[in-house]
């Protein structure tokens, strides 16, 4: 072995601890950037083998009726693969023993054999049977939701008339995977249910024998879904046929994809925090590592050691710590991506999962870690490199010492002796004690950055469940009806106000940026559910006439107030018109435009609707109400603000709850590892100093106040620059988490502050700790000889 690889592994034992603290921080990056990019992957293979497995369509299409003699004549446009039609209703469901309404979507399959598109991944149970016309096959969520297993039965209001199911069995379907109920946010399993019913039977029940209400294409590979859909929609139109939507738009693959490109971001920007942090503190380590060791590299430079390889004996150190960072962090991630996996395919109810870490995350880790530390490294090596010998062996010139602004202050006469001691050395090393500061301001940030996902998420759920929202429940209805029913809604017992409302599904145009969405009609002195700004935290009169966009779908069509949106409505007679924009409003969920709902029905050229009604409801009416709403067969769905405020909540809390003790965690490890690499380096740099000191009469508790105490000042001095850099780099997190479906706002609680730096301070205090067991070590005799 040669000279230089010895001195090395004695290097790395001797500083084991700032080693072993370096390459938490590089395993902390390490693993971030392993358990993201594999958690990503694997949630794109199984998300892509479910839905080809089981043949997920690529467009969907809803229309009022249409006769099966048009499949022919669609199966034959270009691109088009395989054309499955179906019929699909909403009916109330009645579960024993549960008090409030259900609304189940009733979808029709074939009762013989699985339909050629959106098959279902039967979990229990059999398949419907073409004896019974009263079989149902239920989805898993809504089964475990309510334990109900084959064989059960409920009650359910189909077409108007009350009906008996019996549960044959259990299934999921890649459709389904977000399984949505009418105007609702997040899935709610208790209140919401897919039904899978013979296709002959539910056709009979809604009178479409020989005809279909949906449709469903795949297809053909490399074919253009954009002329398909203007076909489609031509051929749809004078059946009631609402404007086509590809797999991109639907529902559920929405939701998932957003929740994929949500992922993506964040394995984006936390480990390349990481890292940059571990590029610092390679760089600390490695500078003063070189200054303490000049005398050495003379002497081998002197023995003919040339400077090449004196700068691979560094970089090999820090390849060193690389390996340190990387072995660790390896394992740490594919243990996190794995668990981290596993929770998402819970949430997406996935029966099968593709989880095999690509090489590719495991070297992009690496690799990022290398070029992370080396750059950090790479000035230090290059003073070690360009070190000339009979320079390197003279000792370093003495610092010009002066009296300070503290010898001369009055503060100064009531200080103790180590205390200016450690107020010196911060005085008179100012870019290294800044160094250190900086190091323990971006733990402070990161663990700021990290537990502010608790205070964006409820901050998002106080301001749309409870500012935005008023209404205690939300009623759908099977059809529009004249705006006249309003008032036989308020007199349903246990109704205390009802505010009418109207969602018509709409394309928005400018030029060619297109957002398929809906038009929210609300009344001008609507209560329940205004228009309500999360910017200014202020309720937006509703304008007579035009349109009211949120800030991130203007941003999208690329218009401001006064410009005008050309409007084609995909539903009744489908017309299409300009429409000026008159205000916006910020909101964190959604993309929703609101027009005021008399404006609508006039644009229309339609009488007064409604297809919706907002409740405020009194408690002591509520369970007669619900028993009331579930015999109404023009009821479609009832939404309750509380139930989607908790779904909210289920729906969001296990993620959040994971990601947020797995981030702290690491950056409570980066302040441990900021504030004992820093210590300890203060320790081998004045080891010599200290022991004189305790030689002169110092008492061990003086010594270790002064090492520890101007590192302690250091760290106060951090934590406030630190809560200065944790609202930056919450800054950038929630500049980057803007998707169509979420914004994440940028609300920082004192409490998260206060916690942030609580636990830095606590890991400074254990790092404190560890080092001032080193200065009860120090030997006098062998710290006062000369060095070799």
């Amino acid at each position: 072995m040669k000279a230089l690889d010895h001195k090395l592994f004695r290097d790395l034992w001797r500083l084991r601890g700032q080693v072993l603290a370096v390459g938490m921080v590089i395993a902390s990056g390490v693993a971030t950037l392993v358990m993201s990019v594999s958690t990503l992957q694997a949630l794109q293979q199984t998300t892509h083998a479910y839905y080809e497995r089981y043949r997920f369509g690529d467009m969907f299409a809803h229309v009022t009726r249409a006769p099966e003699t048009l499949v022919p004549r669609i199966a034959q446009l270009s691109g088009v693969q395989v054309v499955e039609t179906r019929v699909i209703h909403f009916a109330q469901i009645d579960v024993p023993d549960f008090v409030e309404p259900i609304i189940g979507q009733l979808t029709a399959i074939p009762e013989h054999k699985q339909p050629d598109l959106n098959q279902l991944v039967l979990r229990r149970g059999r398949w419907v049977s073409k004896d019974d016309v009263d079989e149902v096959i239920i989805s898993e969520p809504f089964a475990e939701a309510h334990a109900l297993v084959p064989g059960d039965t409920l009650s359910a209001i189909i077409n108007g008339k009350k009906r008996r199911l019996s549960i044959v069995g259990v299934a999921l379907s890649p459709e389904f995977i977000y399984a949505l109920g009418p105007g609702a946010l997040l899935p709610d399993d208790k209140r919401f249910g897919i039904f899978w019913m013979g296709r002959e039977a539910l056709a009979a029940a809604f009178d479409l024998d020989h005809a279909f209400n949906h449709i469903s294409l795949s297809l053909l590979r490399g074919a253009e879904s954009a002329p398909v859909m203007a076909r489609l929609d031509a051929m749809l139109e004078r059946y009631g046929g609402i404007s086509a939507v590809n797999r991109d738009n639907q529902l559920s693959n929405w939701f998932v994809m957003n929740e994929i490109e949500q992922l993506k971001t964040m394995s984006t920007i936390l480990p390349t925090i990481f890292l940059s942090v571990a590029a610092f503190l390679t760089h600390t380590v490695l500078s003063r590592m070189i200054i303490t060791e000049r005398e050495e590299i003379g002497l081998l430079k002197a023995f003919g050691y040339s400077g090449m390889a004196i700068g691979w004996h560094y970089t090999k150190f820090i390849l060193a710590l690389c390996l340190v960072g990387i072995s660790v962090g390896w394992v740490l991630g594919g243990i996190l991506g794995r668990y981290n996996t596993e929770i998402y395919a819970e949430l997406f109810r996935f029966p099968l999962l593709i989880y095999q870490p690509s090489l590719a995350a495991f070297v992009l880790a690496s690799g990022g870690s290398i070029a992370s530390a080396l750059l950090g490294g790479l000035w230090a090596v290059r003073k070690a490199v360009r070190l000339p010998p009979a320079q390197a062996m003279i000792p370093p010139a003495p610092a010009q010492y002066h009296r300070g602004v503290l010898a001369d202050s009055r503060l100064s006469r009531w200080l103790d002796q180590p205390t200016r001691i450690a107020l010196r050395q911060i005085s008179r090393w100012p870019l290294r004690s800044l160094f250190t500061a900086i190091g323990v301001a971006f733990s402070v940030g990161l663990l700021v950055m990290s537990l502010q996902w608790h205070d964006a998420i409820d901050h998002i759920a106080e301001t749309y469940f409870f500012s935005a929202q008023r209404q205690d429940a939300t009623i759908g209805l099977t059809e529009e009806e004249a705006a006249r029913v309003i008032y036989a809604i308020k007199r349903i017992p246990g109704v205390q106000h009802a505010e009418p409302m109207r969602i018509v599904n709409a394309d928005l145009r400018v030029a060619n940026r297109v957002h398929r969405g809906a038009i929210n009609a609300i009344e001008p002195d609507s209560y329940l559910q205004p228009i309500y700004d999360d910017h200014s935290r202020k309720v937006l009169t509703v304008p007579p006439s035009g349109l009211v966009l949120a800030s991130r779908l203007a941003h999208k069509l690329g218009v401001q107030v006064g410009d005008k949106v050309w409007v084609d409505i995909l539903e009744g007679r489908r017309p299409s018109g300009y429409i000026p924009v008159v205000a916006t409003f910020d909101t964190y969920i959604g993309m929703p435009a609101v027009m005021d709902l008399a404006a609508l029905n006039r644009w229309l050229q339609e009488h007064p609707r409604l297809q919706f009604a907002n409740l405020l409801i009194d408690e002591k009416y509520e369970a007669q109400l619900f028993s009331y709403l579930k015999t109404l067969p023009t009821v479609s769905a009832v939404m309750l603000r509380q139930t989607a405020y908790q779904s909210f909540y289920d729906t969001v809390g296990e993620n959040l709850l994971f990601f947020t003790s797995v981030f702290t965690s690491l950056a409570a490890a980066l302040a441990f590892g900021v504030a004992y690499n820093s210590t300890r380096i203060a320790l081998s740099e004045r080891g010599r100093e200290l022991a004189t000191l305790r030689v002169l009469g110092f008492t061990r508790g003086e010594i270790s106040y002064i090492l520890l105490g101007e590192v302690g000042l250091l760290v106060l001095l951090g934590l406030p620059v630190g809560c200065i850099s944790g609202w930056l780099l919450v800054w950038i997190m929630t500049s980057s988490f803007d998707t169509e479906l979420f914004r994440i706002p940028l609300v920082i609680k004192a409490s998260t502050y206060g916690v942030a730096v609580i636990i830095a301070l606590v890991s400074a205090a254990v790092s404190a700790v560890l080092v001032r067991r080193r200065v009860d070590q120090l030997d006098l005799i062998q710290v006062l000889k000369t060095r070799e």
